[in-house]
């Protein structure tokens, strides 16, 4: 569960993230029924970069690491989402399946720090995997295992990303997600034009109204731009054992307002994965106590 440490106002901005967070897949859906999904992913990222990288210093990082994150976030972990959520995962789902990143990102850490596994890792893992085998035994026309499939291989381009990251060392993250953006759209562009054609974005733009490109800006300015500023305000007034924990809400606003504004059903094997999934998620993300 999230750590009450944090001063009400602190709280309140940690759980308004995560908020954003979560919600954000109910927009992406929303976003897919007008404009194809690579297309959507790369305006997503073109204005997370533009105009921003004209006021953002770029971070003292090599340029690789902002191509190689860029393209792993962008091309990987949102271009794959959006495909998937373009029809083969429910929104709900999608908000819980792609938080096993923090598993891709503990393994692979480890792997390249040679740091052995510890058992509390393994029993974490075996949670999550758990609920994610509830939600393999349970796929229909609305979740299916490409899609499935597609949103744990986005998880994991996430957790590259996470890696690339983490080589460049403390940064302005605001900065770094907007200037590996540039690295994100291009890709993006290229695919959407060979995979959905000229004609498709054509008639994607065409019919993209007031809402659909409210629901662009949502990606790039409120997840992506104040979601960082913010979590990174906090992670530098905080330890990051009090503010991580907020992150395990992220899944439940994504079941919360797909239920609410889609109608999504919420059975109960369904309730069974989130709790499997959250729990691995809480037992990964746990530290353990220090001995005396």
């Amino acid at each position: 569960m999230p750590s009450f440490s944090l001063p009400p106002s602190h709280l309140a901005l940690a759980l308004a993230v995560v908020a954003v967070w979560g919600s954000n897949f109910v927009v992406i859906r929303l976003g897919l029924d007008v404009l194809p999904p690579l297309l959507f992913a790369a305006l997503r990222f073109t204005f997370a970069a533009l105009p921003a990288v004209f006021f953002l210093r770029r971070p003292a990082v090599p340029w690789r690491h902002l191509a190689a994150y860029g393209v792993l976030i962008g091309a990987g972990q949102f271009g794959l989402l959006f495909i998937a959520m373009d029809g083969s995962i429910s929104p709900g789902l999608a908000s819980l399946v792609v938080q096993i990143q923090v598993f891709f990102t503990i393994f692979l850490s480890m792997g390249l720090s040679g740091e052995r596994v510890r058992p509390r890792q393994w029993a974490a893992l075996g949670l999550a995997t758990a609920g994610i085998a509830v939600i393999a035994l349970h796929v229909d026309h609305a979740t299916t295992p490409l899609g499935l499939a597609l949103v744990i291989a986005a998880a994991a381009s996430w957790a590259g990303g996470n890696m690339v990251a983490r080589a460049g060392g403390p940064v302005n993250m605001v900065a770094y997600v907007a200037w590996a953006s540039l690295f994100s759209a291009p890709p993006l562009f290229a695919a959407a034009l060979v995979f959905e054609g000229p004609g498709e974005l054509g008639r994607g733009l065409a019919a993209a109204g007031a809402g659909t490109w409210a629901a662009v800006l949502w990606q790039s300015v409120g997840n992506s731009l104040f979601g960082y500023a913010a979590w990174a305000w906090l992670l530098a007034r905080h330890p990051a054992a009090e503010v991580t924990p907020t992150a395990l809400m992220v899944p439940v606003f994504g079941l919360g307002t797909a239920a609410l504004v889609l109608g999504e059903p919420l059975p109960a094997w369904k309730l069974e994965a989130a709790a499997l999934v959250i729990a691995g998620l809480a037992v990964g993300l746990s530290r353990p106590r220090a001995r005396g």
